[in-house]
């Protein structure tokens, strides 16, 4: 397949995503950890939007802050599929002539940046369909050129941060590909649900806490007996996270890993804190969940230090 037509039709994959996107959906969570639905899109139409001054010669310092901020306006679909339709034209004018672009990391060969944005396209138009229930379902070709570019690079793209840890395989090339690139083939609610609920922590937002576990939720923390204490019920849980968060200066989570298989999940999270004397204090620890209707319903924690 020649380069032009695999960035083309990595494209037409975004666009007919987008064109299903259903109106209730913009603020729907996605694989992407902490985008909407319509941060991803507008995350697209930016790459697509710089594609036209990039490939045309421009530099990055050149283009400065024109493009930033909110690309989408009060009509998403048909922005998105504006600034598609620009950047394939572009590539299409100027791809058989070569050349170089200038990106932030220094100038790079066209071809090699048409194929980065050909994966992006594709990748991103299955982050799309999982966050929408739209069709997961990718081309095999475009797959396998995709895969195959990708295989020589993945290891400098984790290495520069581009991608997370390379996630588990559920077998195929698409699940193949979608592991290199740190995604789940089988992502969900509970993969959404896990994302919300390690972000409210990080926030330490009770309410939005509570928002993703069940009414009857179970909560298991460590200490200070045998089996640690055990809270049942929503209001019992609630009162837990509003004495913790009231009365830690300071209080701070963040997350080291998590995965979700069924429905099960496991959480590696940091504690931090600051002392009465200014010091900091820090624990780390491990949640078991279970999921059910795509919430938390039982949470056990275990925790070092």
């Amino acid at each position: 397949m020649d380069l032009n037509t695999l960035y083309h039709r990595t494209v037409e994959c975004w666009a007919d995503r987008v064109n299903a996107v259903p109106a209730h959906a913009w603020d729907a969570p996605t694989p992407c950890r902490g985008w909407s639905v319509r941060d991803l899109t507008n995350h697209v139409a930016g790459e697509d939007r710089w594609t036209v001054p990039l490939v045309g010669g421009s530099t990055i310092a050149e283009v400065g802050d024109s493009l930033d901020g909110d690309l989408l306006g009060g009509d998403p679909v048909r922005s998105a599929l504006d600034a598609a339709m620009e950047a394939t034209k572009v590539v299409a004018e100027r791809l058989p002539g070569g050349g170089t672009v200038h990106l932030s990391y220094g100038e790079e060969q066209l071809d090699e940046y048409v194929h980065q944005l050909a994966a992006d396209h594709l990748v991103h138009a299955w982050d799309l369909a999982v966050a929408t229930d739209g069709d997961r379902r990718l081309d095999p070709h475009l797959v396998a050129e995709v895969g195959a570019w990708f295989a020589e690079r993945e290891q400098l793209y984790r290495e520069g941060g581009a991608v997370g840890p390379r996630a588990v395989s559920h077998g195929g090339p698409q699940s193949d590909l979608l592991a290199a690139f740190g995604r789940d083939a089988e992502w969900g609610r509970n993969h959404a649900c896990l994302g919300e609920f390690s972000g409210a922590f990080g926030r330490g937002d009770v309410n939005d806490i509570m928002a993703l576990m069940t009414d009857d939720c179970v909560f298991e923390a460590t200490g200070p007996a045998p089996d640690g204490e055990h809270h049942e019920g929503a209001a019992g849980v609630r009162r837990v996270w509003e004495d913790l968060f009231g009365g830690t200066r300071e209080p701070a989570f963040s997350e080291e890993e998590s995965f979700v298989a069924g429905d099960r999940g496991v959480l590696r999270w940091r504690f931090d804190w600051v002392n009465d004397d200014g010091s900091p204090g820090h624990v780390r620890g491990s949640d078991i969940l279970r999921f059910r209707d795509g919430k938390i319903c039982e949470k056990l924690s275990y925790v070092k230090g």
